[in-house]
């Protein structure tokens, strides 16, 4: 856990926090997009590779707000 927040301490000194942030997110969103067309567009109803896609893209988009203020704190 000490060598990610050091990552991301380099991540924000660097300033390329935004780039990273973004980066992230537009991967979280294509990874919910992706859950969501599994689980809409097949007959099998509510599978576990689709509620893990979108759980998963979800955690994308909002962990790189909370780690960047994580690494601001310590």
């Amino acid at each position: 856990m000490d060598e990610a927040l050091e990552a991301l301490e380099l991540v924000a000194e660097s300033e390329l926090e935004g780039v990273v942030t973004w980066l992230l997110r537009v991967v979280g969103t294509v990874v919910v997009l992706a859950g969501l067309g599994l689980w809409l567009f097949t007959d099998a109803g509510l599978l576990m590779l689709p509620a893990l896609l979108i759980v998963v893209g979800v955690v994308l988009v909002a962990a790189p707000s909370v780690l960047l203020a994580l690494a601001d704190l310590a």
